[in-house]
């Protein structure tokens, strides 16, 4: 396809955003519904050899029967400096599941067990880290939450309305400043962030370097970026690029002003908006169905117009110099080597800044390598909370990290 045949598709998708056309703006919702596992339009479909009532029918089914995103845990509720309310979960340390002991001295206070936080990434939900929170259930006290507009937490108060201020990478750190205050307060924390949530790490450490300092004890950056991301071609020929980069702004303002319009379009368009989430969140071509399609239900329950207004933020993104804070700190940094949306090389850029790290760049792994392949990511997340000390060395994490056994 053509720049200028690019361009024109997508000036259409604008009209027919604005002008009420819901089964063009359909076409482009889904198209932007991709940027919810970070893609652009203009990607190849697979030819469909079912009917549609036939996939549809094998969609519920696989709602039904998959597990994924089940675990509740002790709820909870942070407050954000603008006022939202930010949604997070607790699961306490299980004292039969062979934790580290703590000896309780006479009369003392019993030492704050270390906390592991984990952050998602755009358009999903702290279920997204499902097979790892199965792994570690018991194992290590753990707090997951959903950023801002995302999940069960509220929408921005600083987003709403027509006087609404753009989300920013800095927001979201000073989002998490909150859940820690909330959900863990005193005790060694351990921050694990993915996409969007790995940013959102590298926030906190820019406007909270002492708490850093002297709380965390363990970093696990999977698959994000300290910035640069504009540069991200998508798996796009540079024509495509291009038209995207120049366009892409004033698509989603059109479509983020039609949100109940472009959401009939995205429903209406599921198939395509399935495929398109496959392509850029995984690279195996073997993934469970049932795992497909529960990264597709958590990526299409993200409203249009919060894609919109999140969007902006990852172009400005750009905490390189933040890294500094975790020098001294023991991190893991993990991505698939065939990420669409962040490059393995914005990993080895993280790495190369924090030259302590461990590097791990999963063979055959999409954005979405948490999901993908489970039992790496899970295993090195527990070497990493064995060196600080979290979990015992010899603590067996179990066989949920793997997609054949889902945990429970």
């Amino acid at each position: 396809m053509s720049e200028t045949s690019t361009g024109d598709a997508v000036a259409a998708a604008v009209t027919a955003a604005t002008t009420g056309n819901w089964r063009r703006a359909g076409i482009a919702g889904a198209a932007i519904g991709v940027i919810a596992a970070g893609a652009a339009a203009g990607v190849a479909i697979e030819r469909m050899t079912v009917g549609r009532g036939m996939r549809q029918k094998a969609r519920l089914a696989l709602d039904a029967s998959g597990p994924y995103g089940s675990l509740r845990g002790l709820p909870g509720k942070a407050l954000a400096d603008d006022g939202t309310e930010l949604y997070y979960e607790a699961d306490e340390v299980d004292p039969e599941a062979g934790g580290p002991r703590r000896r309780r001295l006479f009369g003392r206070k019993a030492p704050a067990p270390v906390t592991v936080i984990f952050s998602h990434g755009y358009c999903l939900s702290q279920d997204s880290w499902h097979f790892q929170r199965a792994a570690l259930r018991g194992l290590v006290r753990t707090v997951h939450w959903d950023q801002r507009s995302h999940g069960r937490s509220a929408r921005g108060e600083a987003q709403a309305g027509p006087d609404g201020v753009p989300v920013s990478i800095d927001q979201l750190g000073r989002d998490l400043k909150a859940v820690i205050d909330a959900a863990a307060p005193e005790g060694p924390l351990v921050l694990v962030g993915h996409s969007m949530g790995g940013m959102t790490i590298m926030a906190l450490a820019d406007h909270f370097p002492e708490l850093v300092r002297e709380r965390v004890v363990g970093v696990a950056f999977v698959g994000t970026s300290c910035g640069k991301l504009g540069e991200v071609n998508y798996g796009l020929p540079v024509a495509g690029v291009n038209v995207v980069r120049r366009v892409l702004p004033g698509v989603l303002k059109a479509l983020g002003s039609q949100a109940e319009l472009v959401e009939r379009g995205r429903r209406a368009t599921a198939d395509l908006f399935a495929g398109l989430i496959k392509r850029y969140s995984f690279s195996s071509k073997d993934v469970d169905p049932a795992v497909a399609r529960f990264a597709e239900r958590l990526i299409e329950s993200t409203p249009i117009d919060v894609v919109a207004e999140f969007y902006p933020a990852f172009v400005e993104h750009d905490k390189a110099e933040s890294l500094a804070v975790f020098l001294e700190v023991p991190v893991l940094v993990l991505a698939g080597d065939k990420d669409l949306v962040t490059p393995s090389s914005h990993s080895e850029a993280i790495a190369d800044l924090l030259p302590d790290s461990e590097l791990v760049i999963v063979p055959d792994g999409g954005h979405l390598v948490m999901l993908e392949h489970p039992e790496v990511v899970t295993d090195r997340l527990a070497d990493l909370l064995a060196r600080v000390g979290a979990v015992p060395a010899a603590a067996n994490v179990g066989p949920y990290g793997s997609t054949a056994q889902p945990g429970g």
